[in-house]
């Protein structure tokens, strides 16, 4: 028997998140893969009580993604925790101290790809979990679910969001949404997350016409319009930021003519920029900006804009009170409610849901050398136990 049979036939009293934790960052989950990762979830929430259904999805020209919808009880509400096995690649493994998928503890810190983000957390969540549902199955109402992709790291084209499609076809609804992104900077309940910024990318061409530097006049340089265009973008205050949200911004990232000719000008230019946007403006009015702007200083350009997810805000509410008060029963500490950081899946949930994310810390998080503290594992399975007691009570 492996040890995944072994932890899949565990009791309660026996699902250590730390031991889990382990488990999962050893299924070397890149992205899109689930590296056995959801096989290992599905077991030990199905040995102790959950209904899973896995749903794999697939749009052409893209991977096939595999997801896990789990659910135990039934009736409103529905308590439903969101999170993402999958992670980045560990880049190059010699510069790491230990084997990125080794799951290795060293002075009481969980090293591995994914134990800040967020296989730790998925660990504590099921543990709670397991250890609530075995102590309440009498006179309880209400659902607690899982919904886990292996999209996230990704395009998040197969994942979350077509999951949230999938519960709303099969009329399924979710009340209330616990995301176990890493939300700490530096200490485990000093941050709680109640929105996001959204994110726009734009990739702009300026077009012109070539010619020798020497005769301006029969030529068009494009780089002088472009130019024009980046510093506009560049200097441009956006807003100021309000209460909950920081102010936007707007950062060139690359700029490119590819002209190795040193008396020519080249026939376009090109400039790729992202907006982190908060919730004054939406992806519609800032693409109308960037459109008056490049129409202003070029007559002749090409501006293609993705939006990988809007601004959402869900607001102080029970849900947020509750995992504040549940983090202060544990620690002592009063989190902040903010909405610093990148996109997560709270983008699409939030159309389905209130949604509040609470994790780990997130200082190691893509880095070299990932790591996470065996205690706060421990206190957050605590707080998410103490949320479910304060949720269904």
């Amino acid at each position: 028997m492996n040890y995944y049979e072994l932890i899949a036939k565990m009791t309660y009293h026996d699902i250590d998140p730390v031991k889990l934790s382990q488990s999962l960052i050893q299924c070397p989950s890149v992205t899109p893969n689930q590296a056995g990762a959801l096989d290992l979830i599905q077991k030990i929430l199905e040995a102790n009580g959950f209904d899973c259904t896995r749903l794999p999805f697939k749009e052409k020209d893209t991977h096939e993604v595999d997801n896990l919808y789990a659910c135990w009880g039934n009736g409103m509400p529905n308590l439903c925790f969101a999170g993402h096995v999958d992670v980045v690649p560990p880049g190059e493994k010699s510069l790491w101290e230990e084997d990125p998928f080794s799951g290795k503890i060293i002075n009481n810190t969980l090293f591995g790809r994914g134990a800040a983000d967020m296989k730790s957390a998925i660990a504590s969540f099921i543990s709670a979990a397991i250890k609530y549902v075995d102590e309440i199955k009498i006179n309880h109402s209400g659902t607690i679910s899982f919904l886990i992709t292996s999209d996230e790291e990704g395009p998040a084209i197969n994942g979350t969001k077509k999951v949230l499609e999938w519960l709303n076809k099969n009329n399924i609804k979710i009340h209330d949404c616990i995301i176990g992104e890493p939300t700490n900077p530096n200490k485990l309940g000093e941050m709680i997350k109640i929105g996001r910024r959204g994110s726009l990318t734009g990739h702009l061409e300026v077009f012109g016409k070539e010619g020798h530097v020497a005769y301006p006049e029969i030529a068009d340089n494009p780089i002088s319009k472009l130019i024009n265009i980046v510093k506009v973008l560049n200097e441009e205050k956006l807003d100021s930021g309000n209460q909950y949200f920081q102010p936007s911004n707007l950062e060139i990232t690359t700029i490119d003519v590819n002209n190795e000719i040193t008396n020519m000008t080249p026939r376009s230019a090109k400039a790729v920029f992202n907006i982190r946007f908060n919730d004054q403006h939406t992806s519609d009015s800032l693409k109308k900006w960037l459109n008056e702007v490049c129409t202003e200083h070029s007559e002749n350009f090409q501006l293609d804009v993705s939006v990988s997810g809007e601004s959402f805000f869900s607001g102080p509410g029970k849900l947020s009170a509750i995992v504040a008060q549940s983090i202060n029963d544990e620690l002592g500490v009063d989190p902040e409610l903010s909405t610093n950081g990148g996109t997560s899946d709270g983008r699409f949930i939030k159309n389905f849901s209130n949604v509040v994310e609470f994790g780990l810390i997130g200082k190691t998080m893509h880095k070299l050398n990932e790591n996470i503290n065996i205690d706060d594992i421990n206190s957050l399975t605590n707080i998410y136990f103490k949320v479910f007691k304060k949720y269904f009570s």
